[in-house]
């Protein structure tokens, strides 16, 4: 299963540099700056780490607080569902939950504080928009600066996931650990590949990945400890997808 697409993966960290400056959403010019506009540099928004509420939820007919249009999009084959439950359409805060169907229905697996675009959320993503994409997409691939804590998913251990020096401080740890989203990408390829089957202006490198505290540039940000827990658990042979938006467009 590691082997297949091992070419694209090495030609897609070979291209690593022109993806980090794109990536996460961003353009040419966007990604997590240190200009005092970037990620890390926004106010007033809490930190990442584990959320409070109420207990784990079992044996449940369908993920919670999502309606029959997003509903429907679910394959019908996926029995592990990230469900990111953003706070506001202009909300740069989120809820990351994830779930897992057994015989009796959707179980709660973990549940986490998170951050998503720094300016919310759209149905219609654009490059450099700054919001994260509504919807519901396939987890096929991984990586990370740092070696591979386990995960089930393919996943690309390479150095060039290092995020540019001129990005702030807080975001040096961003992609230690990443799981590619995909929207506007090629599946089975490594989270570096650059490739935008539907564009560029539509964006991509919408990942998952590691939070420095505040918004990001679409990618949703989860802490540490929740990033090597996804890895760990989100497994091929159970078609992983998530499930994100604000909780106005999840519900519709």
């Amino acid at each position: 299963m590691r082997t297949a697409g091992n070419a694209r993966r090495m030609a897609a960290v070979a291209a690593a540099g022109l993806v980090l400056l794109v990536g996460c959403g961003g353009g040419g010019s966007g990604g997590e700056r240190g200009d005092g506009k970037g990620d890390g540099a926004d106010k007033g928004e809490r930190p990442g780490g584990p959320a409070r509420g109420a207990s784990a939820t079992t044996h449940l007919k369908n993920i919670p607080e999502v309606g029959a249009a997003l509903r429907s999009r679910i394959p019908a084959g996926s029995r592990q569902v990230v469900a990111v439950y953003g706070e506001g359409v202009n909300s740069a805060d989120a809820t990351v939950v994830l779930y897992d169907k057994g015989a009796k229905g959707w179980d709660q697996k973990g549940k986490w504080a998170a951050h998503n675009g720094r300016r919310g959320w759209t149905a219609d993503h654009h490059e450099g928009d700054k919001r994260s994409p509504v919807g519901v997409f396939a987890l096929t691939d991984a990586g990370g600066v740092l070696a591979d804590p386990g995960a089930k998913l393919p996943y690309t251990h390479s150095a060039a996931f290092t995020p540019p020096s001129y990005w702030a401080k807080s975001t040096r740890h961003d992609f230690d650990y990443v799981v590619a989203i995909n929207y506007n990408r090629v599946k089975g390829t490594s989270p570096l590949d650059p490739t935008r089957p539907e564009g560029q202006s539509k964006g991509g490198g919408v990942w998952l990945h590691m939070d420095h505290g505040s918004g990001t540039s679409a990618c949703i940000s989860v802490p540490k400890s929740a990033m090597q827990a996804l890895l760990r658990a989100l497994d091929p042979a159970r078609n992983p997808v998530v499930v994100m938006g604000d909780k106005a467009h999840l519900a519709a």
